[in-house]
């Protein structure tokens, strides 16, 4: 097995910033944990990073064709990960109803979510998975930081996380 970079990022509300871009350049996946606001995000982030695999979720702003078009839940495996990525899922000792029940039974590794727009990276020992919310990359809501999480899977083992911190600020009209 090889190693896979992997970025993520959620809640950026239809905010469009190059950094994207930028810090996800050698990345082999972009993951968006929802709330993405429109496709134009996703499709600038394709067309930013073309040898990237893009996985996304809805979330609960999500409308039109971001509804129509992506899912609620996604679970996948990357080499030997197996990932279970929605909006709206909690974190360990407070998940929201039903998901534990699914990290246990489908022996998930890997739990992403988005929604408080807080940084969160926690490991959940019970159910031995690592737990990540990469907090808001968007302008819209009350973080007082915007972030990023990068970071590296090689056999089945998340390493190398790195936060990335982006300037709060809204762009000039």
């Amino acid at each position: 097995m090889s190693t896979k970079t992997i970025g993520i990022l959620s809640d950026t509300h239809s905010c469009h910033d190059n950094r994207y871009a930028l810090h996800f350049a050698d990345c082999d996946e972009i993951w968006h944990a929802g709330d993405i606001g429109d496709m134009s995000i996703l499709i600038d982030l394709m067309e930013k990073c073309p040898n990237a695999v893009i996985r996304a979720v809805s979330g609960n702003i999500d409308h039109g064709e971001v509804r129509r078009r992506l899912p609620e839940v996604l679970q996948f495996e990357i080499d030997g990960l197996r990932v279970w990525m929605t909006h709206i899922g909690g974190y360990p000792g407070k998940y929201a109803p039903g998901v534990e029940r699914i990290l246990r039974e489908q022996n998930i590794g890997l739990m992403v979510d988005g929604h408080s727009h807080i940084l969160k990276v926690m490991p959940d020992p019970r159910l031995g998975l690592l737990h990540i919310n990469p907090g808001a990359a968007g302008w819209h809501g009350w973080q007082r930081e915007r972030t990023l999480i990068k970071l590296k899977i090689k056999d089945g083992t998340p390493s190398e996380l790195e936060v990335i911190t982006l300037v709060k600020q809204i762009p000039a009209q």
